[in-house]
């Protein structure tokens, strides 16, 4: 019988010299540490120690001043039994109604829009010029439009014999009159984009349809649907965090959340009791639930859109 004995390994080589780093290999490492920290450094700063320091205060009574005062759960407790939060909350959702309502609008509008006519390039830059324009001018300009004296809306509706109502003062009209200009804002942003997607969609594929004697009914429901379904996706999951984030128009339009809290959105109300009212920790306690809120609505929203992946063969 053999016995194989595992060899040793071999003894380093003494006599040999250490190996110099050059000073070509060290400054390259030194830029490519300092490439690295850069980034690094500025998550720490500014995203990981925001959120640290949020989780922490959301758990104290704080008024931004003073040192915060640990008080457990009670800016929860209260969060879950306050009746403005919950206001505040449905008012948020019950908003992002105007999304898909906005969505429908854009994509008509880039079908026209794909189409050979002329004036297109008007048109398209007509579209697009609220989505390049501050917010806080739009929201002053309609927030002139919609007064119920002299506004231009109900100076519109007076030709056709409506007596309109004085919108941002009425709790049945004051949101819908919001969401209508949130859609009119974000419409020629959409509608670039379903523009572009349309004009990427192969031709060969109507023209295949058409030769099987496919309608433009049936082309638009089995093609243009299915490729803008990329598209319509990033829309919806930007559209919904845009949404639940809210404030400028609201704190231009209805400084005090409109007549009986009917436009007081999530952040708005967040921001009132951060800073006119200084509780910081209960206001930090809201935010945390909010982006927990959000962070479960897009995750949801991937893990829809991973089945409806498809692929042309």
């Amino acid at each position: 019988m053999t016995i194989l004995e595992k060899a040793a390994p071999p003894a380093p080589d003494s006599s040999r010299p250490p190996q110099r780093v050059s000073t070509l290999h060290r400054r390259e490492h030194r830029t490519a540490a300092l490439f690295v920290a850069l980034p690094v450094l500025g998550f720490v700063v500014f995203v990981a120690y925001p959120i640290l320091f949020a989780i922490v205060t959301s758990f104290t009574n704080w008024n931004g001043i003073t040192a915060p005062v640990a008080n457990g759960v009670d800016n929860y407790v209260r969060m879950f039994t306050d009746q403005y939060f919950w206001k505040s909350l449905g008012n948020t959702v019950f908003m992002m109604l105007a999304i898909p309502v906005g969505l429908l609008l854009s994509l008509l509008l880039a079908l026209a829009m794909n189409r050979k006519m002329a004036g297109t390039t008007f048109f398209r830059t007509i579209y697009y010029i609220p989505v390049i324009s501050s917010i806080a001018a739009i929201a002053i300009l309609w927030q002139w439009a919609y007064n119920g004296d002299f506004g231009l809306v109900n100076q519109a509706l007076g030709y056709v014999g409506i007596d309109g109502p004085n919108w941002l003062q009425n709790p049945a009209t004051a949101k819908p009159a919001i969401m209508i200009m949130a859609i009119w804002k974000g419409l020629g942003f959409s509608m670039l984009l379903y523009l572009a997607a349309l004009q990427s969609v192969p031709r060969q594929l109507y023209e295949a349809a058409a030769l099987d004697g496919a309608s433009a009914i049936q082309q638009f429901w089995a093609i243009t649907v299915p490729m803008l379904r990329p598209v319509t996706f990033f829309l919806v999951v930007t559209n919904i965090i845009g949404g639940a984030q809210i404030f400028v128009e609201i704190n231009i339009m209805t400084p005090d959340g409109g007549p009986e809290y009917s436009t007081a959105t999530l952040v708005w109300y967040i921001w009132r009791q951060a800073f006119d009212y200084l509780n910081m920790g209960y206001a930090t306690a809201m935010s945390l639930v909010l982006g927990i809120l959000v962070l479960a609505v897009t995750a949801l929203q991937f893990a829809l859109n991973r089945r409806n992946h498809f692929s042309i063969d």
